[in-house]
């Protein structure tokens, strides 16, 4: 007689049995290892990566010169210093003249008004810059100081020359000569006394 088998395929159930005697022989010897050699299983998900940051020093010392100016010196620096800005707010006077004339947003009278007035600023300007000048005894500045008289006085004969080219009976190219010009004197005259700054802080 046929012994009945109610389970068709008995093999089924070793699969399982034998996954587990893995996963337990591997469980023990994981242990046994960190057991004889000390060791910490560290759970990946659990930990906190350690960055590891390299201090970088710096070096900021740097070597600095101090320059002390006998008063006079100063006092000159600090004079011809103004003595730009003045010469800034004349330039932005006159541009913004010129421009409106060439805009017909002025009159001719009122142009010719303030060109004349230009000339009266920039003879005032020869006078402050002029006078009174840096201490005799630094003859740097007394040099330097001479040039920016020839340019003051350059500017101040632009300024004439403006004039005289708002007047003329050419289509403008006398003003526009003049102008440039001006501009140019009065670039110069700005880095000079940016110059003679610099090199009296810096020496």
């Amino acid at each position: 007689m046929e012994n009945f088998n109610s389970d068709p395929k008995p093999g089924r159930l070793i699969l399982p049995l034998v996954l587990i005697g893995m996963i337990a022989t591997t469980y023990t010897f994981i242990n046994r290892v960190t057991t004889n050699n000390n060791l910490e299983v560290i759970n990946v998900s659990d930990s906190t990566a350690e960055v590891v940051t390299e201090e970088v020093v710096v070096d900021t010392t740097t070597t600095s010169t101090t320059t002390t100016l006998p008063e006079a010196d100063v006092a000159y620096l600090e004079e011809i210093q103004a003595e730009k800005i003045q010469s800034v707010e004349l330039g932005k006077k006159v541009l913004e003249t010129n421009q409106r004339w060439d805009d017909k947003d002025t009159t001719y009278q009122e142009a010719q008004q303030e060109f004349e007035a230009f000339i009266n600023d920039a003879e005032q300007f020869v006078t402050t810059v002029s006078d009174p000048g840096p201490p005799s005894s630094n003859a740097s500045l007394v040099s330097n100081h001479e040039e920016l008289k020839i340019l003051v006085n350059l500017i101040y004969e632009d300024t004439k020359e403006l004039l005289e080219g708002l007047t003329a009976p050419d289509t403008g190219e006398r003003r526009s000569t003049a102008l440039s010009s001006f501009n140019n004197n009065l670039g110069s005259f700005q880095q000079k006394i940016e110059e003679i700054i610099a090199s009296s802080t810096s020496s």
